[in-house]
């Protein structure tokens, strides 16, 4: 749930509208024993691979595993990352329809990210990059350990911080991605395993 403290204080399950955007979170988008099932077939079957970037000129490994599917010759660009579609599994598909009918949109990729442990994590960042053109609606899709995804408006820094658990699903729609960066950061504690899914539609540029 989200979070009082720096954090704004909503109730996040459900439609949320909010300044410049609105999300659609749904804790129990997958009962347990499904996405028990799902979780260990990605885990198993899932081309998992360790990217790198170059921060000024040094490289750089991504502190997460990732894995990029989609439909032929639906590539994506981020932080000098090129990534080439591999062909969809079928559970992947499955995964697909599902949040798609969820989020009332169509998808054709999907960037999945495995986070080992605590110390993986993702900084702040958008999905606006030129080939997911305007206002893009994003969907995503967890399994495995229950991290925190924060939200911030780029213009007034409003925060909001939503428990992504085992098996839940959020959509992010609306002008979301051009006003709010989000980022899941690390723990401290002992965590297990994570798999997040994020569905994209690439256009055709």
């Amino acid at each position: 749930m989200a979070q009082i403290d720096i954090f704004g204080s909503y109730n996040n399950v459900g439609i949320q509208k909010i300044t410049d955007g609105e999300y659609n979170f749904e804790p129990n988008f997958y009962n347990k024993n499904e996405a028990d099932r799902l979780y260990n077939v990605l885990l198993q079957n899932v081309s998992w691979k360790q990217e790198s970037m170059n921060i000024y000129g040094k490289k750089i490994n991504l502190p997460r595993l990732t894995a990029w599917y989609g439909d032929t010759e639906k590539y994506y660009s981020f932080s000098g990352i090129h990534l080439q579609p591999l062909p969809w599994l079928p559970e992947l598909s499955k995964i697909k329809e599902k949040i798609q009918q969820f989020a009332n949109a169509e998808f054709n990729s999907v960037l999945l990210n495995l986070y080992r442990n605590g110390n993986d994590s993702i900084s702040w960042h958008t999905d606006a990059e030129s080939e997911l053109g305007i206002n893009p609606i994003i969907g995503s899709v967890n399994f495995g350990e229950t991290r925190k995804f924060q939200l911030r408006h780029k213009r007034t820094n409003e925060k909001i911080e939503i428990d992504l658990n085992h098996g839940s699903g959020l959509v992010m729609q609306g002008s979301l991605q051009h006003h709010w960066q989000h980022q899941v950061p690390k723990i401290s504690r002992p965590a297990e395993q994570r798999i997040n899914l994020t569905f994209r539609f690439i256009k055709t540029l």
